[in-house]
C-alpha cells in the first residue's frame, strides 16, 4: 500500500493551518506537505509534527510573492540573488522539520523574454541548488504542472523536466509526479512512472477533471495504487486535491484502500 500524505494547502480547510496537522492525524495520514511553512517559525511547525508523529514529507522552496500570483523564480533573470538566498531558507527548515525532501517551482514565463534565456536561468539555478541541498542532505525536485490550472507555467509535461534535469547533470535533481497535471497534458500515467522510477523522488494525486478526491473522475486510482506497488515505488504519494464536500466526507478512497491493504 503507497504512503499517503496530506496537503495541507488543500486540505483541512476546515481549519487553521496549524490545527491540520491534528486533523491530518487523525484522518490516518503519516505524512503532510504544503506549498510554504515560512508563514510560521520553523520550531511552531515542527512542535506540531512532533505532537502528531508526522513526517514532513516535502513543501516548496520560496516562491516568490505568492498571494501577487508569483509562482516561482527559479527563471528569471533578475531574481538569481533571491533565489540562491532562498536556498539558505529551504535549509533551515528542512533542518528543523526533517524534510528530505523540496520542491523547486520553476515560476511563469514574462512576455518578451526567450525561452531559452529562461531555460538556461533555471538550469543554473538548479545545479546551485542541488549541490547546496545535497551537502544538507536534502534532495532538490521540479514539477512539471498543466498551464490550463496555471498559465504561464514554464515547464508543463515529464519529458521537459527530465530534459532540464539532463540538463544540470546532477545526481541529487528529482521528478516530482503530479498525476492529476500529467493526466491532463499527457496521459500514459503507469508506463511514465515505471520508465522514469529511479528518477521519481514524489507523487502527487488528485482525479480529473476537477482535481477532487481520487474516485470523482477518470483515473483510475485502484490500478495506480497497486501498479506503485508492483514496481516498488517506495515514496511518498502526496494527497493534493480540492475536496468536494469537505475534507473528512471525502475520505472514503483513503479507507479503501487501506482496507485493500
Amino acid at each position: 500500500m503507497p504512503r499517503f500524505s496530506a496537503n495541507l494547502t488543500m486540505l483541512f480547510q476546515e481549519y487553521g493551518f496549524l490545527d491540520r496537522f491534528d486533523a491530518a492525524a487523525r484522518a490516518g495520514f503519516m505524512a503532510v506537505e504544503y506549498v510554504s511553512p515560512y508563514e510560521h517559525p520553523p520550531e511552531i511547525v515542527a512542535e506540531r509534527l512532533k505532537r502528531n508523529g508526522l513526517t514532513q514529507a516535502l513543501f516548496n522552496m520560496p516562491a516568490g510573492d505568492w498571494a501577487a500570483g508569483e509562482r516561482g523564480i527559479a527563471i528569471l533573470p533578475d531574481r538569481v540573488e533571491e533565489f540562491r538566498k532562498s536556498v539558505d531558507t529551504t535549509i533551515a527548515y528542512a533542518r528543523a522539520l526533517g524534510c528530505e525532501r523540496v520542491n523547486c517551482l520553476a515560476g511563469l514565463a514574462p512576455e518578451g523574454l526567450d525561452r531559452e534565456t529562461m531555460e538556461s536561468v533555471l538550469v543554473e539555478n538548479l545545479r546551485y541548488a542541488a549541490q547546496r541541498l545535497a551537502d544538507a542532505g536534502v534532495k532538490l525536485l521540479i514539477e512539471p504542472i498543466n498551464p490550463r490550472d496555471i498559465p504561464g507555467f514554464f515547464v508543463n509535461t515529464s519529458r521537459h523536466a527530465l530534459a532540464i534535469m539532463d540538463k544540470v547533470g546532477s545526481d541529487n535533481l528529482y521528478l516530482q509526479y503530479d498525476i492529476y497535471h500529467m493526466q491532463v497534458m499527457e496521459g500514459d500515467l503507469a508506463r511514465t512512472i515505471e520508465q522514469n522510477l529511479g528518477r521519481i523522488a514524489h507523487i502527487q494525486i488528485a482525479d480529473n477533471p476537477g482535481r477532487h478526491e481520487p474516485g470523482t473522475g477518470e483515473i483510475s486510482y485502484p490500478f495506480l495504487f497497486g501498479h506503485l506497488d508492483r514496481i516498488g515505488y517506495d515514496g511518498w504519494v502526496g494527497a493534493e486535491y480540492r475536496p468536494l464536500a469537505g475534507t473528512e466526507a471525502g475520505l472514503g478512497w483513503l479507507r479503501e484502500v487501506a482496507e485493500a491493504g
